[in-house]
């Protein structure tokens, strides 16, 4: 190609980047974001070929009470606050004259984490931290516009609709976008994007979830595929002996002469027919490739155990829903090859944090069961050799209160709070650092929002700025980044240093 026309093929992308995206108003950039799939389809002829990255996103369900995830050791200035009002439910450092040999003590954390400590359940976590594999984002929220304490209880800046709410929450968490209704998720949209610039390259959705439908990976274009820590989800009523369709094919897939398989054989043929309506027509189509998805993971399961190792032994420690879920991911991962894309967003969650009572006992199986599976998930990974290429992220509804909604350590609970920390994990992480800002723990001062002196934490880094490090490191152009988080432009700059978020 000559100089001058690739001058003007660029001039012409520019254009067209430029004229699409002026012409849309900010829900029209979240609703038709997939419309660049057309605009940008050009370009994939340019991009790099060979290379891999996954993004893991974890949605702890109910609301993680991260005030006793990540917990200020006797050397930090908001110690004394912190064991003040968490009340019944403060874990103290050993060292502090006031701890009593035999209960649970925060786990230290070394290097530039060391004024910290991770709940006593929480091992795998401190491990990974202490190892430089891990960190965390400080005071993590669902924000409009920045806020302080003044704005919240003066009413002067946009608030995030329905603030304690779980299900508003939850799904502002996986859109980003607060202030808008909901049409699309941040994965999605980034799907969609990497979908356009040749990232999804096999027939399965560059977006693949082990928890079900969710609100992150909703997409224009690029369809959410959920499977089972088992695999895909089979036809009902063909398996046999824990084979799927094994009562219906042979072993070479041909179909049976059986009931079953003359069953299957008419069903395969029904979907193959062409129809005239366009729903009849769209619905065969989805049910083909439905079928046809259940081949590649197949294929996929298939080439992970031909790697040689043993998961089951990596994950004897982490038997659990979460565990499971991240062990199907890892051998997914393991089968890439298989599935053909040279992107993933995976979802996976683990619920049962909406701790208003009981939330010792709660918290000591849900951090423990969320910290070995990391640990073994991260374990994995090395031994397949791509612990560079995958970076896991948390979510969750908000942290809850600092203080306790009761008197009694054994029942005794908190209630719904705003901002909390959130974890990030993987070889590429700048891990062993405590990144974002780590509140003040006054009750009714700094950053505890309305005046009923709970510890409700305003947020200081928002979920765009958040998300957006993540992103880019997946592969979004820093030109697109405001396609995807829209409000991204009212916070400061994720990738500068006032925001404090250079973990990856």
């Amino acid at each position: 190609m000559k100089s001058q026309d690739k001058d003007s093929l660029q001039n012409r992308r520019s254009f067209l980047r430029q004229t699409a995206c002026a012409s849309l108003g900010l829900t029209g950039v979240i609703n038709t974001l997939a419309h660049l799939r057309l605009v940008n389809s050009a370009l994939a002829q340019g991009l790099p070929g060979g290379d891999y990255k996954a993004l893991v996103v974890l949605f702890l369900f109910g609301g993680n009470d991260s005030n006793n995830l990540l917990i200020p050791r006797q050397s930090h200035g908001s110690y004394n606050q912190y064991k003040t009002a968490r009340g019944v439910l403060k874990i103290l450092d050993a060292n502090d004259p006031a701890y009593v040999a035999g209960d649970p003590a925060s786990i230290p954390l070394t290097g530039a984490g060391s004024d910290y400590g991770v709940h006593p359940a929480a091992g795998g976590i401190a491990d990974l931290f202490n190892s430089g594999e891990l960190a965390f984002v400080a005071n993590v929220g669902t924000l409009v516009y920045p806020t302080t304490r003044a704005d919240y209880n003066a009413g002067t800046v946009p608030l995030p609709p329905q603030l304690f709410s779980h299900s508003d929450q939850q799904v502002q968490w996986q859109s980003s976008v607060p202030d808008q209704p909901f049409s699309r998720g941040w994965g999605g949209r980034i799907a969609d994007l990497l979908a356009s610039q040749g990232h999804a390259q096999g027939q399965v959705s560059l977006s693949v979830s082990l928890s079900g439908i969710n609100s992150l990976q909703v997409a224009d274009q690029e369809v959410q595929y959920a499977v089972t820590p088992a695999g895909a989800i089979p036809l009902a009523g063909y398996s046999a002996s824990g084979a799927p369709y094994g009562n219906a094919l042979n072993g070479d897939g041909s179909y049976k002469t059986n009931v079953a398989g003359k069953r299957l054989k008419a069903f395969d043929d029904i979907t193959n027919y062409t129809y005239q309506h366009l729903l009849d027509d769209d619905h065969a189509k989805v049910v083909k490739r439905a079928r046809a998805n259940e081949g590649l993971i197949g294929a996929a399961l298939t080439a992970a155990a031909a790697t040689g190792v043993d998961f089951d032994n990596y994950f004897v420690n982490a038997q659990s829903s979460l565990g499971d879920q991240l062990k199907s991911i890892a051998k997914l991962i393991a089968g890439r090859a298989s599935l053909g894309n040279s992107r993933q967003i995976f979802f996976a969650s683990i619920g049962g944090f909406d701790t208003h009572q009981d939330q010792l006992d709660a918290q000591n199986n849900l951090l423990g069961e969320l910290g070995n599976s990391l640990k073994a998930f991260s374990d994995t990974l090395k031994a397949l050799g791509v612990n560079d290429n995958v970076t896991t992220i948390t979510h969750s509804d908000f942290t809850r209160t600092l203080t306790p909604n009761g008197q009694d350590a054994a029942t005794a609970g908190s209630d719904h709070g705003w901002g909390g920390h959130q974890i990030v994990l993987g070889g590429a992480v700048n891990g062993g650092q405590i990144y974002g800002s780590f509140p003040s723990l006054a009750l009714g001062a700094g950053l505890d929002a309305g005046s009923s002196n709970r510890g409700r934490w305003i947020p200081t880094t928002s979920v765009d700025q958040f998300a957006a490090v993540s992103a880019k490191w997946l592969g979004v152009s820093p030109t697109y980044l405001a396609d995807i988080f829209p409000n991204l432009s009212r916070f400061d700059d994720p990738f500068g240093g006032s925001a404090n978020l250079g973990f990856l």
